[in-house]
């Protein structure tokens, strides 16, 4: 630690420029959040060797001796030690990203006031419309350049090389040093992870180790992004810790706290010094007037996050539609970019507010700089609209950015649109409606806590928000107005990506099940329209598309090369229950699955076709649901089929013997399952077995020892 105190204050000899010109980085994408288990690269390092746990009566002296020498190097005071490292390295990354981003626009924006937008809507349009046009769509040109050399350095793989890593970093500082329409802080989370990755890579870290050590890293690029070290420590919690326990409990969360919290408060100190100690945007006096308007804050949860779901929902539409257009015309990918940056200096002309300025837009909407003029309610709904639509093209066409600035902005417009409108109905003496106990706070009160907000429902990541929010504000007051507010957009997103979820299953997998129909799918020709195996590359989750660094952590352990190997049919239970009739009594189902001590039941018909799978949770369901009039004794598998939305009973994703382990278990990951039908290669929808969580560990596990075994038999001979 001495050694690192004596490097911090040597390492910066560069003028500080002011904090608020930092270019932030957005999102958040996106998307639900679990992670993604991403399949390893073998090509990105050299395959680590396998070791399992020895003792000395297995290996003799000599070798359990060496057990315990390696097992030492690397402990927890060595964990600890590189997390610091990390959050070093981390902090003077992204000072480096952030002063990129400043000398690029001030390059491509020569002359233009810091102010920027306000400057631009004040000028005449004759005298800028070309560099407002031209330098998006230049920067869109340089970055699909970037693009095809990271492609090509990383050979197809979805994971960034350390090449790859740099130029996603060089191309995020073009398109927001030409202002397109995203932000700084989720390229700051990806370097930070990506680091944290180059010493896991480097130690030869698996498991518990390198999960601590991205945590920290992410940890780090939020804190050295927002100058929020606190923030920073929930994000990392939120956006790595709990999603990686969860799928795996053998992590322990507070042994990875303690080096989440030194990376992060290591990378704010290392950017306070490089970029000053100025929050990333001035944040206005909070004014809260009354607990009489903590109702007002809840509507405005509930109207940022039908905002945060418009946002997802234009993302998703922009990017397939990008990819519909490069299928059927054949149009390079190579060209979005620059389509894109088009496309958002044509918006700008009208509405300049949308290019990318650091925070200064930020500060626009919140009147928090002198000599700008306020913008009014109709004109800041616009805003919404427009940015959701430049920042959803942005992502859509390739351009590289995050999403947590944009969605920051957003909801900051959002709640002062708000804020006005309850002006002229509420306060004031010219108040459309008159009410003695209540009284509104200023139009900035409603503009914080909707970024929060805003941020907290695209992004789900509502801790970190409140905590973001209350770190920049250091106003204790704004904790129980942002707690609802958040809670609300938060849950209305999830809500909504839920449904959605559940439309596409339905509209994507097996019919809903029904004797005839289904004996005559068994024998038609658009099956494989109706019901179909999900391959993994289509399986990216929703939030991960819409902000990248909230799935920087890729699970790559000691079975990942083996997953690789490995086919379903390895890891296969060919033992299951299932019923064959929709005429089935819910007790006999429920029998069924007693007797297998399987939380589930597959249906088929005589033909063993599959028909669909039902769950004890859908059982419960159904009955929670169902009047206390109607007799439970008759209910049969048919009520609970039709019941609904008519989702129950429809197939889940389901895998063939012959696919390989780990798209099996990326499918599971997408689909928020822990089993998964498993269907005949050759005879369409004949249903042989399943696969869970539980049987794919083991199938992992015991090739794990069969190899181990054969490299020790091997060595010896």
């Amino acid at each position: 630690m001495a050694l690192l105190l004596l490097l911090v204050p040597c390492s910066f000899s560069l003028p500080s420029p002011n904090r608020s010109l930092q270019f932030p980085r957005t999102h958040a994408t996106n998307s639900s959040k679990k992670r993604i288990w991403r399949p390893p690269q073998p090509l990105a390092r050299p395959r680590r060797q396998l070791r399992l746990p020895a003792t000395g009566s297995q290996l003799g002296d000599a070798e359990a001796e060496e057990e315990t020498r390696q097992r030492g190097r690397g402990g927890g005071d060595y964990v600890t030690l590189t997390a610091c490292a990390v959050g070093l390295f981390t902090g003077l990354a992204v000072v480096l990203f952030n002063y990129a981003v400043h000398e690029i626009r001030d390059l491509t924006w020569d002359g233009i006031p810091l102010r920027g937008a306000s400057w631009l809507r004040e000028e005449p349009i004759q005298h800028i419309w070309q560099r407002v046009v031209f330098v998006p769509a230049f920067g869109g040109v340089i970055v699909a350049i970037l693009n095809t050399l990271r492609t090509y350095l990383n050979k197809g793989s979805k994971e960034d090389s350390l090449p790859g890593g740099v130029l996603k970093a060089v191309a995020a500082s073009v398109t927001l040093g030409t202002a397109n329409s995203l932000g700084p802080e989720g390229p700051s989370v990806e370097i930070g992870s990506q680091i944290a990755k180059g010493f896991g890579n480097l130690f030869q870290w698996s498991g518990g180790k390198r999960l601590s050590l991205i945590a920290a890293g992410s940890a780090a690029g939020i804190s050295s992004g927002f100058n929020a070290a606190v923030a920073g420590c929930f994000f990392a919690v939120e956006s790595v810790l709990w999603p990686s326990s969860a799928a795996d409990p053998s992590y322990s969360l507070p042994n990875a706290t303690p080096i989440v919290i030194l990376s992060s408060v290591i990378a704010s100190v290392i950017s306070e010094i490089g970029l000053g100690s100025d929050p990333a945007f001035v944040v206005p006096q909070y004014d809260f007037r009354s607990p009489t308007e903590l109702p007002l804050y809840l509507l405005l949860g509930l109207l940022c996050g039908l905002v945060s779901v418009a946002l997802t929902s234009c993302t998703s539409i922009s990017v397939e539609a990008v990819e519909r257009l490069h299928q059927k015309t054949g149009l390079s990918k190579a060209v979005f970019p620059a389509l894109g940056g088009l496309c958002v200096g044509i918006m700008a002309l009208k509405y300049p507010e949308v290019l990318y300025w650091g925070f200064e837009n930020v500060d626009i909407l919140l009147e928090s700089r002198p000599f700008t003029a306020p913008l009014s309610a109709p004109v800041l709904f616009q805003l919404v609209g427009v940015k959701i639509v430049a920042t959803s093209l942005c992502r859509a066409s390739g351009l590289v950015g995050g999403y947590y600035a944009p969605s920051i902005f957003i909801g900051g417009a959002t709640g002062m649109a708000y804020g006005r409108f309850l002006g002229i109905l509420f306060g004031g003496p010219g108040a459309m409606i008159h009410l003695p106990l209540l009284e509104v706070a200023s139009p900035q009160a409603y503009g914080l806590v909707g970024m929060a907000a805003t941020l907290a429902g695209v992004c789900q990541v509502p801790l970190t928000s409140v905590l973001l929010l209350f770190e920049l504000t250091q106003d204790y007051r704004i904790v129980l107005p942002l707690l609802g507010a958040v809670g609300i957009s938060s849950w209305i997103t999830s809500s909504w990506q839920k449904r959605s979820t559940n439309y596409t299953t339905k509209a994507n997998y097996a019919p809903l099940p029904g004797d005839g129909s289904a004996k005559q799918s068994n024998t038609g020709s658009n099956n494989t329209a109706q019901a179909r195996v999900i391959k993994s590359d289509e399986d990216e989750e929703e939030l991960c598309t819409l902000e990248s660094s909230l799935c920087v952590y890729d699970e790559e352990g000691e079975f990942s090369d083996l997953a690789q190997n490995l086919i379903v049919s390895e890891a296969m239970k060919r033992s299951y229950e299932s019923v064959v009739s929709m005429e089935t009594p819910i007790v006999q189902l429920l029998n069924v699955m007693m007797k297998e001590k399987q939380p589930f039941a597959m249906i088929t018909n005589n033909d063993n076709f599959l028909l669909g799978l039902l769950t004890l949770d859908d059982v419960l369901e159904f009955i929670a649901g169902i009047r206390q009039s109607r007799e439970t004794s008759k209910l049969v598998v048919r009520d609970i089929c039709i019941s609904g939305d008519g989702g129950r009973c429809r197939a889940r994703p389901y895998v063939t013997p012959d696919m390989r382990l780990v798209e099996a278990q990326n499918i599971m990951n997408s689909r928020r399952v822990d089993y998964i039908p498993v269907v005949s290669s050759h005879k369409e929808l004949s249903l042989v077995g399943y696969i869970d969580r539980e049987s794919i560990s083991t199938a992992l596990r015991a090739s794990a020892a069969k190899e181990f075994l054969s490299s020790s038999l091997t060595g010896k001979t």
